[in-house]
Parts: C-alpha cells; structure tokens; sequence
C-alpha cells in the first residue's frame, strides 16, 4: 500500500512539473505518458485505493477523467498474440501468461469511465496496432492523417430497446449523470454545447463547436473548461433546445469500450 501510496504522489509530482512546462511553451505541445496516475488501483484492492482516496484528497472523476485529454490502452501481446508475448528480453517483465492477461484487464478497466479512452487490441499485426495507436492520437488532435496510416474502425451507434437487463447482468461498469445544454450561435451550421459529466458529486466540463463541413468532413473542436467557466457560458444557453439529461454506462467487453447512454426525464416528448 504504502509503496504504490508513494509512487502515485511521485507520478503525480512529475507529471505536474512536465504539464506546467508543457503550459509555459510558445509552441503546440504534446505530452505523452506512459502511465497514468489510475493504472496503480489495478495492483491493490478497491478497499485500498478507496482509502488512499480518502488520505490523500484525490477522486477518481479528477485523476481518471480531468487530467488526461485521452487514454490509449494497449492490449498486452498475453492476450491475442500469445506467440509474441516473452520475458526473456525485458528486464521488468516478469509475470508469467495468465498473470499478465489478468493485470492487462485490470489496467484497462482502471480507466473505464474515461470519456476519450481507446483500447488497441491484438486483431492485426503489430505495425497495424501502432498504426491504429497513431491514428487515434491524430483523430483526437484534429489532424488528418490522409491515406499514410490506415482507416480506422468505425463508431457504430446502436438504438436499444427497453428494458434494460439487470446490472447483475454487465460487466463491471462505470455510471455517470450527463447534462447537455445547447449554446447560442450566431454563425450559421455551428453548433455549440456544454457537457456536464460526473460521478457523486465530482464534475468534469466540455465545451464543444461543431464547425460547418470542410472539404467533406465535419470538424468538431473540445475543450475541457472549469467549473467557473461552466457557468459562464451557460447563461448562453439557448432556449430552443431541451436540456438533456441521461445516464451514462461505460463498460468493456473483449476489448471493445462500450458507452450506453440512458435517457432521464424531463426529456422531449420524442
């Protein structure tokens, strides 16, 4: 406990450092970790964490979904390409196959819940699995990648019919209270909204433009604000719109990220 109590307080620290000179640059910045301050509850039970929680003043909401822009989680070779998988080579493996299948999906379900978390699973070689890795990095950044890596999977949306089953029923899941409001706009096909995501009482806020269509594709810029910038730009709300209010599910399924969006009243009548 106290060992993974004192490397999370360091991570934090030296990521902290690295954010603050990320913010200090002139230029873009793009800063990449390695880890992340979740992936340590995936090595001591959930009464342990939930008490260094408690000790330290931390939450999930604030180190899972407020402090990285996007999580890349990539499937260990133990699970979909066995034949690759070896500790001869690496000096800080040494787990063995099933234990190393088991941290693998306890490292992942750590950051379920994330509201951008990609898994790259074993599916294709591995230059496709780096491929897909990059790609996912671009597509967040807005930047396109043109035919030099390959296209990536699509988002399918799904309609679900009612009811539900139980929860006994899911894997383990992650649940959220989503509010969407729509903004004002003056421009003509811009779209503008605010997103309220949390969890007991712990909220993270989106601010997102939906641009009109460039050169066939649709150009959608996010950014995370404060909880006093929220408020702000609510009072542009715009009073042709409903405001929605649903409950969000994230859950994993072999290696594919799920969110189930369960709508609440007060809602449209369709």
């Amino acid at each position: 406990f106290k060992f993974q109590e004192n490397l999370l307080r360091t991570m934090i620290q030296i990521e902290n450092t690295f954010f603050q000179l990320g913010e200090s640059c002139s230029r873009n910045c793009l800063i990449i970790c390695d880890r992340g301050a979740m992936d340590a509850s995936a090595f001591i039970s959930k009464e342990k964490w939930e008490l260094m929680m408690s000790r330290n003043g931390w939450h999930n909401v604030e180190l899972r979904d407020n402090r990285y822009n996007q999580i890349i989680h990539m499937v260990s070779a133990a699970n979909g390409a066995e034949e690759f998988y070896s500790t001869e080579d690496h000096a800080c493996r040494s787990e063995g196959m099933e234990l190393a299948r088991e941290l693998d999906y306890k490292a992942a379900a750590a950051w379920v819940g994330h509201p951008y978390f990609d898994v790259i699973d074993n599916s294709q070689d591995f230059e496709s699995k780096i491929c897909r890795m990059i790609e996912c990095i671009c597509q967040k950044l807005g930047i396109d990648t043109g035919d030099r890596l390959r296209a990536s999977s699509r988002k399918v949306k799904f309609l679900i019919r009612g009811p539900l089953p139980p929860d006994s029923e899911f894997p383990p899941f992650q649940d959220f209270d989503v509010v969407h409001n729509y903004l004002q706009s003056k421009t003509k096909n811009l779209q503008a909204r605010l997103r309220k995501r949390g969890q007991k009482g712990h909220w993270s806020y989106i601010h997102t433009l939906r641009k009109p269509k460039m050169c066939g594709q649709v150009v959608e810029v996010k950014t995370q604000l404060t909880h006093r910038d929220y408020l702000n730009m609510l009072a542009q709300r715009d009073d042709a719109h409903f405001t929605i209010f649903k409950r969000r599910r994230c859950f994993l399924i072999n290696n594919q990220y799920f969110q189930l969006d369960i709508y609440r009243e007060p809602g449209h009548r369709r």
